[in-house]
């Protein structure tokens, strides 16, 4: 039940009132007599009664098939074996995904937990069991001790801004991480590719035969992977959407990395197995990891067409900034598609299979769909979405940060990012400091180098003259002359992906090249009162009494007699 107090009210009224906290219960401001709320439950409660489920023993039914493969249960060869999961999850109620976008966004680090999927990894049970904690090791192991962990189990982190763009080649440690289920344990030497479906001759392959020179040309790429929630904090703080934790986690501006891979071209791989047959026109890829969709078990599965690997632009990489990959960037061997939505990109690949038609599973058909504005939470149907592939043009004010107090002599040095997908690249940066209306273009000199298929950072020294509240706005051109929309309204959609409008960020400038200025900031130092937080009142006298009254002899009072 609510909270209420000795009049009816609740507590916490005024934060409803203002759209601060969520309304747990009925539909919208009204309850509606033929829904009924939801009633709370017990977490992972499981009723005593018997069940098909007694029978079933996970370390035996859902046994790891192939030994040094830990982590990993193939279920898309076994629908048997994926119902006897389904009737385990039935016996439970699990909890709902926690509030994070109508209430307050946890101050912790993690900042959501993922208790669902961890308990969901519990229910199935078996080598599932201890998942989340093995993971959550690896990500402490791999992982910079900086990094934001947006959300614990499945892993899902970024940098910090102030590292984010430090270096045009994101540093293993800090390349974000958007993990779907935990993570596999698989070891090098026991490895191998299943490649089937429609290729003329399926084949298993070693991670030895991919790094055989004679066998496959190597290829290296510099390629940057971007997430589509990239940025979808500004769509939250603009309007509610999806609100799963894993789905749509808060992501900031650091869901976005740039790396040196080395593999081999996919293309390759599919001419050493004969090539395509019977009209097969993409490529399923399939990741070790468990991955859960309403109380159903799978593995990470989604397809690109074959076009795309015709063009030498999906590689399979063992090496990622000239190091063996990462256990948690998918160890020993992933997907770095060129161009593409990061999710195409699949961790810990151990199967691709050709197809007619692009794959039905859940990650590729039901979400990374982009939706009209007007399709929300009661009319949404999954033909309604643009499947994502190709990420549009975009950018991000990576410092100063958002609402920072800026102190400056006229020139505001600001720094960040810019990216465009499908093989386009930024070809001019412009920042804006009064909302959008003027524009300075970053000076070629101070954007990284160019790239087919990364981003560029870049920096510029703005110049700014008016002093308090003002917007910082950024936008990119690239090669096509394609732009960013202006309005974070332009593109929100129910799903929250892809925030491709124009970044916009708060700063209140303090512009010491103005004399006034100046010897203010020099009175708060001699004072020792710190200026921030910037709300906190000022604590000592703004202007002395003897300057006061000596206004007023050469100036008209408030009111006039006539």
């Amino acid at each position: 039940m609510s909270p209420t107090m000795e009049n009816g009210r609740r507590p916490d009224e005024w934060k409803l009132e203002q759209g601060l906290a969520p309304k747990d219960g009925g539909l919208g401001s009204h309850d509606l007599a033929t829904f009924e709320s939801i009633a709370q439950c017990k977490y992972c409660h499981r009723p005593k009664h018997s069940s098909p489920s007694d029978d079933i023993d996970p370390y035996t039914t859902f046994a790891e098939e192939h030994p040094g493969w830990h982590g990993y249960i193939e279920w898309e060869k076994y629908p048997e074996k994926r119902a006897q999961a389904a009737l385990l999850l039935a016996q439970y109620k699990f909890p709902p995904p926690p509030e994070f976008q109508l209430g307050t966004i946890p101050d912790t680090n993690p900042v959501l937990d993922g208790l669902r999927w961890k308990l969901w990894h519990k229910a199935v049970g078996g080598p599932l069991m201890d998942v989340p904690e093995e993971s959550w090791k690896i990500v402490l192991e791999e992982k910079h001790p900086d990094m934001l962990h947006l959300l614990q189990f499945p892993y899902n982190g970024e940098p910090p801004k102030s590292l984010t763009t430090a270096e045009p080649i994101t540093p293993n440690p800090l390349h974000f991480v958007r993990n779907h289920g935990g993570i596999p344990d698989i070891d090098a030497e026991k490895f191998f590719l299943e490649l089937d479906g429609l290729v003329k001759n399926p084949k298993k392959l070693s991670l030895a035969d991919l790094q055989n020179e004679e066998l496959f040309p190597r290829q290296s790429n510099l390629v940057t992977i971007q997430c589509s929630g990239t940025r979808r904090i500004e769509q939250i703080a603009e309007y509610a959407g999806e609100g799963d934790e894993m789905i749509n986690a808060p992501w900031a501006e650091g869901a976005i990395g740039t790396a040196q891979w080395m593999g081999v071209s996919l293309k390759k791989v599919l001419k050493h197995c004969g090539g395509l047959v019977d009209g097969a026109k993409h490529l399923e890829l399939y990741g070790a990891e468990t991955y859960f969709k309403h109380e159903q078990v799978q593995n990470y599965v989604v397809s690109v067409p074959f076009s795309k690997v015709k063009a030498n632009e999906v590689l399979l990489a063992w090496e990622m900034n000239g190091k063996p990959l990462p256990k948690i960037h998918g160890f020993p061997l992933r997907v770095v598609v060129f161009g593409y939505i990061g999710a195409r990109s699949v961790k810990w690949l151990y199967r691709i299979k050709a197809i007619k038609s692009p794959s039905r599973g859940p990650v590729q058909s039901k979400e990374y769909l982009y939706f009209n504005g007007q399709i929300g939470k009661h009319n949404q149907s999954m033909t309604q979405g643009i499947q994502i592939q190709e990420m549009p043009v975009s950018s991000a004010i990576m410092s100063p940060w958002n609402k920072d107090v800026v102190i400056h002599n006229g020139i505001m040095n600001v720094k960040g990012w810019a990216y465009s997908g499908g093989g386009r690249w930024p070809e001019r940066v412009e920042v804006s400091p009064d909302g959008g209306f003027v524009w300075y273009a970053v000076p070629l000199e101070n954007l990284s180098k160019k790239h087919k298929f990364a981003w560029r950072t870049w920096h510029i020294d703005l110049p700014v003259d008016a002093e308090g509240w003002l917007e910082l706005v950024v936008r990119c051109w690239d090669n096509s002359l394609n732009t960013q929309p202006t309005f974070v309204r332009s593109a929100w959609n129910w799903g929250l992906h892809v925030t491709s409008s124009c970044h916009r960020i708060k700063v209140y400038s303090v512009n010491t090249s103005k004399e006034a200025t100046r010897k203010r900031m020099m009175e708060f130092e001699r004072n020792g009162v710190p200026f921030e937080p910037l709300t906190r009142p000022t604590e000592f006298p703004t202007q002395s009494e003897d300057d006061y009254e000596k206004f007023w002899e050469t100036h008209d009072p408030r009111d006039v007699e006539e």
